[in-house]
């Protein structure tokens, strides 16, 4: 080989060094970007105050609802309105929220389980995320009349879905969420049509109905458990046990003003920051078909193990939810 071609090899290979270091260092500072948004995401939801109206899709069932927050020396007070369908009318004040139903003249009061509900959709810190999702940032666009920046997370295995969130960019405010495949299709979204960010007067999270004095109300009965003798043996990667608990659940029989019949139903949540797997795990005494059924996002698998009935749910791709209905086992102690 000649002096010039060595020279031209030693300058091409220096040429290719430099130009994948600046590549490197352009995905870690985007990756950190799209950190920051997801950090700025759940701080906007919790003390931001926003009204607005919102669209859950998923396959092809559409849903609306109306949601306003206020926050106030540290108090969160929070309005959901379901528009579509029977009328339900969830307020929040802090962790205490208090379901009406004014079909059947019910009221529910009950403690807030997760805190990650829209526009607070993260169950983790954000940078628990990047060891399952490589972070980036996506195209600018507008949704509801706002401008707003779009970040993706990819999902490093085939147990979790990917997500493109769109974020309004003077508030961090998140104002569109997709659900994305492995074909990176959208499966299920959730986005504001209308919103107004900034002075919220507190009547406006102040419950509809106020002649209740008749209604039957409900005290959820909820309280943590120790269900430590159920193991999921084979949990994807990164899915962390994050609550165990008991409640009751109130069936009613449509059509009718009869009592409802209530049940016990243990809980046992994962989550690796932004989907989550549940276990409902209850005595196998009614009569079930097994199965699974997938509706947008979500997979579903009810199967029965000894004398119990388990019911696996989770906002994961099929493949997850098997693998957790396939290795449950229960070791009493």
């Amino acid at each position: 080989m000649s002096v010039p071609s060595k020279f031209a090899l030693f300058f091409f290979s220096f040429l290719a060094f430099s130009c994948q270091a600046k590549n490197v260092d352009a995905t870690a500072i985007e990756s950190r970007d799209a950190l920051a948004w997801l950090q700025q995401i759940q701080q906007s939801a919790k003390k931001l105050n926003y009204s607005g109206t919102f669209v859950y899709q998923q396959d092809n069932q559409v849903r609306t609802s109306r949601i306003t927050h206020v926050h106030s020396g540290g108090n969160e007070q929070e309005k959901l309105e379901i528009l579509d369908g029977k009328p339900r009318e969830y307020i929040r004040n802090n962790d205490e929220i208090i379901c009406y139903a004014p079909d059947n003249k019910s009221i529910r009061i009950e403690k807030r389980v997760s805190q990650d509900v829209f526009p607070a959709i993260l169950g983790a810190t954000p940078d628990e995320l990047t060891s399952h999702y490589t972070l980036s940032k996506g195209e600018s666009g507008r949704v509801a009349g706002h401008d707003c920046q779009s970040i993706l997370l990819k999902p490093k295995d085939s147990f979790r879905y990917g997500y493109k969130l769109w974020v309004e960019k003077s508030t961090g405010l998140l104002l569109r969420a997709q659900t994305l495949n492995e074909k990176n299709k959208v499966v299920e979204q959730i986005a504001f049509t209308q919103i107004g960010i900034g002075h919220i007067d507190a009547s406006q999270v102040k419950p509809t109905f106020t002649n209740t004095s008749k209604w039957h109300v409900e005290n959820a009965v909820m309280h943590e458990a120790d269900l430590s003798a159920w193991q999921v043996i084979e949990m994807p990667s990164g899915f962390k046990r994050i609550r165990e608990m008991k409640r009751e659940i109130a069936d009613y029989t449509a059509g009718t003003n009869a009592a409802p019949t209530k049940r016990e139903v243990s809980q046992i949540v994962y989550s690796d920051g932004l989907a989550a797997i549940s276990v409902f795990i209850e005595p196998g005494s009614q009569s079930r078909t097994e199965g699974s059924m997938q509706q947008g996002a979500m997979n579903i698998i009810g199967k029965r193990q000894g004398d119990y009935w388990l019911t696996i749910v989770g906002e994961v791709p099929s493949a997850a939810i098997k693998q957790v209905a396939n290795s449950v086992e229960f070791k009493p102690k």
